[in-house]
């Protein structure tokens, strides 16, 4: 019989026996994962099975259409029941059946068939009776949401289709995919080509699409943009012509952006979208495609034209968590960040999915034109992708043993070159030279030294222009009123930087021997303070350094308070104003306790001051400063002031009777050790403090007699004591006081001998310490801070200048190689220092050429300010090449500049900046941080060019919109001309706020 329904007219079915025949066989079908299978009513296939087995086609157990009733759980959205059991409730028919038992039997009207996909499990393969149901709905309107089944099997794609068609979406409207768990957890689905069951979409989910707005930016995570208008949808400009804002020491970021920004393949490859079809998210050497994803959103925002300056956080995040390095906001290399940048975009958009193993294979003799297009073949077997078509060429590698003459060829791809500039022999330095006439000012000489010299080669050319015999120099670094180190004459010239301040001092005479008859003294001027600083504990006087410190050669003889004195009044005469004879003797006065404590005081500094002092000459200014002679050497002797003779004269009248004529200040030292102790234990903690070490120990029985010395001294001034508080007395006024230090200039030592002479073990440094008073009327700080300039400083520095065809020509010269980079050879079985030669064979669309500004050496750190002279078009490469170009009728191998990243600055700090050439109007612009400026072609060309961008001419496209005129003004917030900022920073930093 024919059985006919309302869902359309059944085939006329097969015997019986073929029925049952025909289904059983294939319900024995193995699951395989992507099939489809049917859900049957249990029932209904009973009574189909009793039918075909006892019955004939005119039987009253004719099972009829075939209805599921009982599976769903109601008939409106034919939703399935809960927890229903196969073999139970339901069976599971593959199509093939399903569909012959449709043709046979027909359904029930309106049904839908119980259509289920077999999933491959991580334990399993089986028939998903249950699918993933979730909501879908736009991100403008998440209250919106319609419900939707999909398999554990399908792909995000088919979810993403699904929301575009119940949406009417453009197909040509970029977007993104967020699953949310939660209503405050949101995950994206990056992979479209990720399975559900992979995803973790689990029912219940909604999963949103995200549309991309006009400005480049994403609605849920819209960064905040440095605009002068309140109206952040006003601006409308040409697309690239944007800033990106300084987040804090970003600029070396923002500079290679810039360049990568205005490479035009590249950035037509991330605004067409074409990304989205390459994303790798299984490449273990990549970053889920999370890299190229921050990449895109930056570029997108600048070229969207609606911008005046990018906030790139989320960018600059990203790359700190796949480059650890990159992570804080210190100052970086723009070279080693755009190294990162393109192997992370290569190994985010690599067309091979699985990277297969290739054993090189050397030239053995065969001809360079197969060895190369081998080598290039085996290269994209595993690399393949924009990033290669775009910036990877190829060069020839050589290297001949110095042994066997083995040569071995290879040919190597590259991203970008690193070129050598040519490094010249000899430094220019500046230095001030302090002569031994007190008369003469201090001179600035210009002087051009061996690059590898010594200090002894620098006194030698400052001895051609003084007539001073170079054995008569000594050479000091000063910083911060104090001498930060002081040369040797084998000492190497690498140790002094550009930037240190070199003065070079006359000395009475050559070659002062540690035991000779003549020291070399340091001397420090100090300001003594008003007050007393009794927050430490004691109430010793507070010292500051000023002015410029003196090296001069002193007879170890005259190393006595009074001829010190009188020697320093001498050196000083030029800015220090001696005594008037009405001055010299003051009146009559007597001394109270106060007087007495002031003059008993060693004019040091407290702990906090000592600490302070210390940390102003530490390693603030030179990370490997060592403080040198910064050992306390106290001794168990008194100290006092450094005066001069007027003190003596004072003292022989209190002590007329002594037969000593020094036997007064020997005595003065005494009242002042008993007098003050406080100030003895708080220099000596001053000291440790200061120098980081204990006083040097003496033997048990020095100790003994020094203690019983001093008990005798200290008895004799306690007697003289009361004495000399009634006296009035008639002294010579002193400009200033003599104290030894340490090298810092803040820790006391002991004065030595009891003559008054100082003792010195080490390099002497002593202080001048004036009183604020008396350096005021005394002391001219104008005239000791003046300098006179030799000719030699009119003479402008020669910048040297090199072409960029010569820093070429060096990176294919031929070198040898080092000894911690030796080349294994094959023939001779061990490392050899073979000879290497580079040669270009193959070069990219886009070719980097990197100028190695910065050396390093295990001696010397240096950067290179050599002007490199580069074409901005027209560079012809043919020369350079070893892969000669069949076709001759365009000219081969010509590139065109396109952008510059340049580094101002030193080793230690700097500012990136760039120049950029606009693909779409032809006009160059600069761009420093969040300012954009128009650029003449003149100014492209300086000592600051780091990185250089060239395309290749028949690649260049002719601009689609007209240059602006000269006169055409700019956004408000654009300067009209270029500014520069010394080192960089976060100035510019204004929004920071978290994307």
């Amino acid at each position: 019989m024919a059985a006919n329904g309302s869902t359309g007219s059944a085939t006329e079915p097969p015997g019986l026996e073929t029925q049952w025949r025909e289904i059983d066989s294939l319900n024995q079908q193995q699951l395989r994962a992507g099939d489809s299978w049917y859900l049957l009513d249990k029932r209904w296939f009973d009574r189909w099975k009793e039918f075909v087995h006892t019955g004939d086609q005119n039987s009253t157990s004719y099972p009829g259409k075939i209805d599921n009733t009982p599976l769903y759980e109601d008939l409106d959205s034919y939703h399935l029941k809960e927890r229903l059991s196969e073999n139970e409730d339901f069976i599971l028919v593959p199509a093939e059946a399903w569909h012959k038992l449709l043709s046979w039997y027909d359904m029930m009207k309106d049904q839908p068939p119980l259509e289920r996909k077999v999933v491959d499990l991580p334990s399993t393969v089986k028939v998903e009776v249950y699918p993933v149901e979730i909501y879908l709905c736009l991100s403008s309107n998440l209250e919106s949401t319609v419900p939707a089944s999909f398999s554990r099997a399908d792909k995000i794609h088919a979810i993403h289709q699904k929301i575009r068609q119940h949406f009417d979406v453009s197909e040509t409207a970029e977007s993104r995919l967020w699953m949310r768990s939660t209503d405050s957890s949101l995950e994206r689905l990056r992979n479209l080509n990720m399975t559900v069951l992979d995803s973790c979409l689990s029912s219940g989910m909604t999963v949103i699409m995200e549309i991309r707005n006009a400005d480049g930016t994403w609605p849920t995570t819209r960064p905040q943009i440095m605009r002068n208008s309140a109206d952040e949808d006003s601006y409308r400009g040409l697309p690239g012509v944007c800033g990106l804002t300084n987040l804090g020491n970003t600029c070396f970021m923002n500079s290679a952006l810039q360049c990568l920004s205005n490479t035009p393949p590249l950035t037509e490859y991330f605004l067409r979208n074409s990304y989205l079809e390459e994303l790798n998210f299984s490449n273990p050497l990549g970053m889920k495609g999370e890299i190229a994803e921050a990449y895109a959103d930056v570029i997108k925002q600048m070229w969207s034209g609606r911008h005046y300056s990018v906030v790139p956080r989320a960018f600059k995040t990203k790359v700190g968590h796949f480059a650890s390095q990159f992570l804080g906001y210190q100052q970086h290399d723009s070279q080693e960040l755009l190294s990162f940048l393109l192997d992370g975009l290569h190994e985010d958009l690599n067309r091979v999915k699985k990277k297969e193993y290739i054993e090189l294979r050397d030239a053995d003799g065969r001809p360079d034109q197969e060895v190369a297009e081998e080598a290039w073949r085996n290269h994209l077997r595993r690399n393949d992708s924009v990033i290669v078509d775009t910036f990877h060429g190829l060069f020839k590698s050589t290297l001949v043993c110095p042994e066997c003459n083995k040569v071995s060829v290879t040919f190597d791809p590259f991203c970008y070159l690193s070129v050598p500039l040519p490094v010249s022999k000899e430094r220019v330095m500046e230095v001030f030279y302090v002569s031994l006439d007190p008369t003469a000012k201090p001179t600035q000489y210009r002087l051009i030294v061996p690059k590898a010299g010594r200090v002894s080669d620098l006194c030698a050319a400052l001895s051609q222009a003084t007539d001073v015999p170079p054995n008569q120099m000594a050479v000091a670094d000063v910083f911060n009123h104090r001498f930060y180190r002081i040369y040797q004459a084998d000492e190497s010239l690498s140790c002094i930087l550009d930037r240190d301040d070199i003065f070079v001092y006359q000395l009475s005479s050559g070659c002062v021997d540690q035991d000779g008859e003549e020291v070399v003294m340091a001397v420090y001027m100090r300001e003594r303070s008003h007050y007393r600083d009794y927050g430490s504990g004691s109430n010793s006087y507070g010292t500051s350094l000023f002015g410029h410190p003196l090296l001069m050669s002193v007879p170890r003889a005259q190393c006595t308070r009074e001829d010190l004195y009188q020697l320093l009044l001498k050196r000083l005469a030029r800015y220090v104003r001696p005594l008037d004879p009405s001055e010299e003797v003051e009146e009559e006065e007597e001394e109270d306790d106060e007087e007495e404590l002031y003059k008993a005081q060693t004019n040091g500094v407290s702990d906090d001051e000592g600490e302070e002092d210390s940390e102003e000459a530490g390693p603030s200014k030179k990370e490997e400063e060592t403080q040198e002679g910064n050992q306390a050497e106290e001794q168990n002797n008194c100290q006092s002031e450094a005066s001069p003779s007027s003190e003596g004269e004072e003292r022989a009248e209190e002590e007329e009777s002594s037969s000593e004529p020094d036997r007064g200040s020997s005595t003065e030292e005494g009242q002042s050790a008993c007098g003050s102790t406080d100030t003895n234990s708080q220099d000596t903690t001053d000291g440790d403090q200061s120098a980081g070490a204990e006083p040097s120990g003496k033997e048990d029985e020095d100790e003994d007699e020094e203690d019983e010395e001093e008990a005798a001294s200290c008895a004799q001034a306690n007697k003289r004591l009361p004495g000399r508080r009634r006296y009035t007395e008639r002294r010579k006024k002193a400009l200033f006081t003599i104290q030894a230090v340490n090298s810092n200039g803040t820790t006391e030592r002991g004065m030595g001998e009891a003559d008054g002479s100082f003792s010195f073990s080490s390099q002497p440094y002593v202080a001048i310490d004036w009183d604020p008073d008396m350096k005021k009327k005394y002391y001219n700080e104008n005239e000791a801070e003046k300098y006179i300039k030799h000719q030699s400083m009119d003479v402008p520095h020669q910048q040297t200048t090199v072409q960029l065809q010569e820093c070429i020509e060096l990176f294919t010269t031929v070198e040898t190689l080092e000894e911690e980079n030796p080349w294994y050879c094959p023939t001779c079985k061990k490392h050899q220092l073979a000879t290497k030669k580079l040669d270009l064979w193959s070069l990219p669309e886009v070719l980097i050429i990197h100028l190695k500004r910065f050396s390093y050496t295990k001696y010397s750190r240096e950067k290179l300010d050599t002007i490199v002279e580069f074409p901005l078009r027209d560079l012809d490469f043919s020369g350079f090449l070893l892969k000669k170009t069949v076709n001759s009728t365009e000219p081969p191998c010509r590139y065109d500049l396109i952008a510059v990243s340049n580094h101002y600055g030193g080793l230690r700090d700097g500012h990136y900046t760039s120049y950029a050439r606009n693909k779409d109007n032809g006009q160059w612009y600069y761009f420093d941080d969040s300012k954009v400026t128009y650029a003449r072609e003149e100014q492209i060309v300086t000592s600051a060019a780091y990185l250089l961008f060239y395309q290749r001419q028949d690649k260049i496209r002719q601009p689609t919109v007209p240059p602006p005129a000269p006169s055409s003004t700019q956004p408000e917030n654009h300067v009209s001309s270029q500014t520069l900022d010394g080192v960089d920073g976060a100035s510019s930093c204004v929004s920071m706020e978290t994307d």
